[in-house]
């Protein structure tokens, strides 16, 4: 059975546009290669080793960006009034007085910092499905809490 990855539109672009540089840095990193190379002994070469080893991290960066971009499974908003992909959300937890806004994205988008909180966690699979309104409890692994959905556009 294949797993695909969901996310968003914008994350999609995101891997597209984290791929386009890696190639374009690509032959950079060759040609780097290839001039320590040309310095001789390699079993004593650090910038060969160097060299190679970097060139190794970029392909395998680009071997897992690319599986994403295969296995992925893009999700459009729908105005049905609900939590999900995609969609922004206002919400209240019980023990702040603030409110605090999440976009719900995939997992490889997923950046708390950034105020986006993937469907799967503990937090996006609470209020997945839910409606403006409805208080839910969410199962964190630091313990539970109440979290009011305020608004969803």
């Amino acid at each position: 059975m294949v797993y695909y990855q969901k996310m968003t539109p914008k994350g999609y672009q995101k891997i597209k546009d984290e791929i386009a540089g890696l190639k374009k840095d690509r032959p950079r990193r060759i040609k780097i290669l290839q001039e320590a190379r040309s310095l001789g002994d390699l079993s004593e070469n650090t910038e060969y080793t160097e060299a190679k080893r970097d060139l190794g991290h970029l392909q395998s960066r680009l071997r897992y960006l690319e599986k994403q971009l295969k296995y992925a499974e893009i999700i459009e908003k729908k105005a049905d009034g609900k939590v999900d992909l995609g969609k922004t959300v206002t919400l209240k937890f019980a023990d702040d007085p603030e409110t605090e806004t999440y976009q719900v994205v995939g997992r490889m988008e997923a950046d708390i910092a950034a105020g986006k909180v993937a469907f799967d966690s503990p937090l996006g699979q609470a209020i997945m499905k839910k409606e403006a309104g409805q208080t839910v409890s969410v199962a964190a692994p630091a313990g539970k809490y109440q979290v009011t959905i305020k608004k969803i556009e």
